[in-house]
């Protein structure tokens, strides 16, 4: 028996707005909201949330105050999660350049947050970092650690820091990391996460919430990563498990 299937009005929405995209040579700029609105016949809310997959997916930029031009076909770093490895070793073995943009370090007490989720001391002081990552000449990931003071203090930082912590705990030698937990979730982008991307507030994001363990179990690093989807594909092995009967 054949089955057919419709094409949601969404769909043909995505479909349309892809082959004005496509027709559209690298670096330059689509029609503008209304025009582009009224070609396709949706208001310019719908047409907005339209445009947000195909800017999350790195194949079309909006600047404020100048348009929404159509970018180069986008790199994709991709990897497996069986090993930790830091975005600049995964890009460098993708062959994708990426360089370290807005950087901030701070020196303060641990929050509430970070007391509960590292075990700390209430009274103990934490480094902050918060820095870009960027590639294709954008921003791509926003990545977010906070390290006890006792692991590394902003003294530490220096000029050849390209971004990523554990790279720098790695070359250092200390402490002893052996294992990191992560949790994954699809977010949509805070005001202040947007701005740093360059998207919009709302979009949807990749998350990893991750907590770096030493040979003692200590939490040494606490971590929040933001990734633009459409430059990071991510995958996991998975063996299957075999059910075995036993002889009577």
């Amino acid at each position: 028996m054949s089955m057919i299937y419709s094409t949601s009005t969404s769909q043909k929405l995505h479909e349309r707005l892809g082959s004005i995209i496509a027709a559209t040579h690298p670096g330059d700029k689509l029609p503008s909201e209304p025009d582009l609105a009224r070609q396709l016949g949706v208001s310019r809310a719908t047409l907005r949330e339209a445009m947000r997959t195909f800017e999350t997916q790195g194949i079309i930029r909006r600047r404020q105050g100048s348009g929404t031009f159509v970018m180069h076909p986008a790199q994709v770093i991709e990897s497996g999660l069986e090993v930790l490895e830091s975005i600049e070793t995964l890009a460098e073995r993708n062959g994708l350049p990426v360089s370290m943009g807005e950087l901030k370090i701070e020196f303060r007490p641990a929050n509430e947050e970070e007391i509960l989720s590292m075990g700390l001391p209430s009274n103990l002081q934490v480094t902050h970092l918060s820095r870009v990552i960027q590639a294709d000449g954008r921003p791509v990931a926003y990545l977010i650690d906070v390290i006890p003071e006792d692991i590394l203090s902003p003294k530490e930082i220096g000029e050849e820091f390209t971004g990523s912590v554990l790279d720098l705990l790695i070359q250092r030698g200390s402490p002893d990391l052996v294992t990191s937990r992560c949790e994954i979730n699809a977010v949509n982008a805070t005001v202040g996460v947007a701005r740093l991307l360059g998207i919009q507030r709302g979009d949807v994001l990749l998350c990893f919430k991750a907590y770096l363990y030493d040979s003692a179990g200590r939490v040494v690093d606490f971590s929040y990563s933001y990734f633009l989807p459409g430059y990071f594909r991510f995958h996991v092995v998975r063996r299957i498990e075999m059910m075995h009967s036993l002889d009577a």
